[in-house]
């Protein structure tokens, strides 16, 4: 789950990491209030799930795609500003009436980026924080190293960017350090990323407090990611975080009841919270019109391959697990089902703990509950597989039958084609 700043820096500020003041205002009148009290020249920001706000830029939601492809495509006179025409999601104030104005600008936009997609991001909140003299920019995150089994704190003295840009041109500038979980955050681990950034003095002693926040964020949310980019070094010798990201391992979620109540769903995919709702929680849409209903994340990728090698293009990822419940199967299809761009349903089972007779149930109970007017093709192998071929052939649903892998992705792209 992932969070907005706003949420993050509150986060981040609970555990002892240095923040700039702002708050989160939702229309125009609260930007100037805020922006008054905190002096006046404040930086409105908008807030979405996605990076790339202040080179991206605000248009109405006809203008979204078009917008997207001329920043993909001639980014250097398209890409939105902090100052000047070219409106961008991170906007720069001197008054409260200028925070207003900016605010104005902002909400009610879509904002494309290079990292929202064609369809862009509606904007309802903005944050007003304080203008910063930065004197120096730095990168510092923490994330999950799968490969490691531990927190990795990740720091640059190229912040400021996007992280993938200075791995890609100067990877050498990226600082790594995990840390062992059992062990925690131990003092010298500050030390040496301050003295590897140079920092000294007390600028070394609020770097090292800000990265053990960090930690402390990271474990205390079971954060996957916790980001601060930039990390500012400003004119009068501070050091502080400036933007803040944090995302949370949805696998955790039922520890962090009050975490729950941040999630912003209309940030996310409508059939991915759909999905969710239905408890289906292992689905992914993607840009395909062949829907996939699979057991088990290996087969699922598996079977998106193959439909690919067949010519055609997978509408989502479904991992639908080991499934006990004919309900969860039509529960699936129904998702599946909401996307107007799939023309073809793929069912692919290999029935070990999952059994087959219950995907065949599920499949028959979805055609008694809702109509399905696209074509279903059915691959099953497993655990009581002739009770379920025996449920199928009884039913009298007009479903298209695959022995092997291939066959069916191949009848399931021409069925596609055809539709």
């Amino acid at each position: 789950m992932k969070l907005h700043e706003y949420q993050a820096r509150d986060l981040l500020a609970q555990n002892g990491v240095a923040v700039t003041a702002g708050r989160v205002a939702s229309t125009p009148a609260e930007a100037k209030a805020i922006a008054a009290e905190l002096g006046g020249k404040v930086v409105v920001k908008a807030q979405i799930h996605a990076g790339g706000r202040g080179k991206g830029r605000l248009v109405s939601e006809s203008e979204t795609a078009a917008m997207y492809e001329k920043l993909t495509t001639d980014p250097a006179n398209n890409s939105g500003q902090v100052k000047g025409d070219r409106v961008g999601g991170v906007r720069l104030a001197d008054t409260p009436e200028e925070a207003e104005q900016a605010a104005a600008a902002i909400l009610g936009k879509h904002l494309v980026s290079i990292q929202t997609g064609p369809e862009g991001k509606l904007v309802n909140r903005v944050l007003v924080a304080e203008q910063t003299d930065i004197a120096k920019e730095y990168y510092l995150a923490i994330i999950i190293d799968g490969a490691q089994g531990s927190p990795l704190i990740m720091a640059s003295a190229e912040g400021g960017q996007e992280i993938e840009v200075v791995a890609a041109n100067n990877p050498g500038a990226i600082i790594r350090e995990a840390i062992n979980p059992a062990a925690g955050f131990e003092p010298y681990v500050g030390r040496t990323l301050a003295a590897s950034l140079g920092f000294s003095g007390d600028q070394a002693a609020q770097f090292s407090a800000i990265a053990e926040g960090l930690y402390n964020t990271l474990v205390a949310s079971d954060a996957s990611l916790v980001e601060i980019n930039p990390l500012a070094v400003t004119d009068d010798g501070r050091v502080v975080a400036v933007d803040a990201k944090l995302t949370i391992d949805d696998n955790a979620m039922f520890r962090h009841k009050d975490l729950a109540e941040l999630r912003d769903k209309t940030e996310e995919d409508p059939l991915e919270v759909l999905a969710q709702d239905l408890g289906v929680a292992n689905f992914i849409k993607l840009e395909g019109n062949i829907g996939c209903v699979v057991n088990g994340a290996g087969l699922a990728m598996a079977t998106m391959d193959t439909i690919k090698l067949a010519g055609g293009e997978p509408a989502n990822f479904l991992d639908i697990g080991t499934v006990n419940d004919p309900q969860r199967v039509v529960n699936a299809l129904k998702v599946i089902l909401e996307d107007e761009s799939v023309k073809a349903i793929l069912v692919n089972i290999f029935g070990g703990m999952a059994r087959v007779d219950i995907i065949a149930q599920g499949v028959i109970m979805a055609h008694e509950q809702m109509k399905i007017d696209v074509p279903v093709v059915m691959r099953l192998v497993g655990t009581n597989l002739a009770e379920g071929e025996k449920l199928v052939e009884e039913s009298g649903l007009p479903l298209i039958r695959a022995k092997e892998l291939a066959e069916a992705a191949q009848k399931a792209v021409e069925a596609a084609n055809a539709a």
